[in-house]
């Protein structure tokens, strides 16, 4: 192998089964944290017309254009004022870097896949599509997010349109 290949398998494997922790409306949520670039404090977003309303628009992240996502509202939860703790989480999905706001973080967890068990099958439609599994880690369950399907290819398309327009 490569070097280069090897420092990429090493930190794949550091990152084999941690779990960035965040909470919506109460309820704890959590993604793999391989997914996850950066953690940033919220920042000015500039909107976008004609998009949908839980996409709240781009930010300039050292210049880079990064579509920014509500969770909240893409989970069709009752929305809220943005406060201190408020943060953006920039993840990476199907090549593509998008920020999502989020309620606030809580921690990065180790939760090995015996402790993951699939979500259940309670209603045929698109919000389950969104949820991976669910996690049981001591007393709580955390709703464990499938990024890969988080946006439905005909969303990426239109964020990529708007933002070959501002660019």
């Amino acid at each position: 192998m490569v070097e280069n290949e090897v420092t990429a398998a090493k930190e794949l494997e550091t990152q084999k089964d941690k779990y960035l922790c965040f909470q919506l409306d109460g309820a704890e949520y959590a993604l793999d944290i391989r997914h996850v670039m950066e953690i940033i404090g919220l920042q000015r977003i500039t909107t976008i017309p004609d998009v949908p309303p839980y996409i709240r628009g781009v930010i300039n992240l050292r210049g880079k254009i990064i579509p920014v996502i509500d969770v909240r509202m893409r989970f069709q939860l009752e929305g809220r004022d943005y406060d201190d703790r408020t943060c953006i989480i920039v993840v990476h999905i199907n090549d593509k870097s998008v920020g999502l706001i989020v309620d606030t973080v809580n921690e990065v967890l180790n939760i090995p896949p015996a402790q993951i068990q699939e979500p259940p099958k309670i209603k045929k439609g698109s919000q389950n599509r969104f949820i991976a599994g669910l996690a049981r880690v001591g007393d709580s369950v955390k709703i464990i997010i499938n990024m890969e399907k988080f946006l439905f290819e005909e969303e990426m398309e239109e964020i990529n349109k708007k933002e070959a327009v501002l660019s």
